[in-house]
């Protein structure tokens, strides 16, 4: 299973117990479908260069949290229920490339 970083950037009002059942669902999600969630940041409240427009208002700040999970190549497709979410502004899901897991041996070594 590929390496992805879930970015989730909601707004900043939203208190810390529905953020954490955001985070929570989502990781459900992938555990459900065999994932692994390796490691979830949170970033605070962030600056944003540009305001985000939602139906209550435009957006200057955000709360930014990043989940990095193993986890089947249609995750992308899967959390598309997110675009639903009325706590969100933005949500992206970016795979990693090149990156090797667990350890490698060579043979050369004795």
């Amino acid at each position: 299973m590929p390496l992805y970083d879930c970015m989730l950037l909601l707004k900043p009002t939203v208190l810390k117990e529905a953020l954490m059942d955001l985070v929570s669902r989502v990781g459900r999600h992938v555990i459900a479908r065999n994932g692994v969630l390796t490691e979830i940041k949170s970033f605070g409240i962030v600056e944003l260069g540009y305001g985000i427009k939602k139906l209550d208002g435009r957006y200057f700040q955000g709360r930014l949290m990043q989940m990095k999970m193993m986890a089947t190549p249609n995750i992308n497709k899967e959390l598309h229920y997110l675009n639903k979410e009325d706590r969100l502004l933005r949500w992206i899901v970016v795979k990693h490339r090149n990156v090797e897991l667990g350890p490698t041996y060579d043979d050369d070594e004795d």
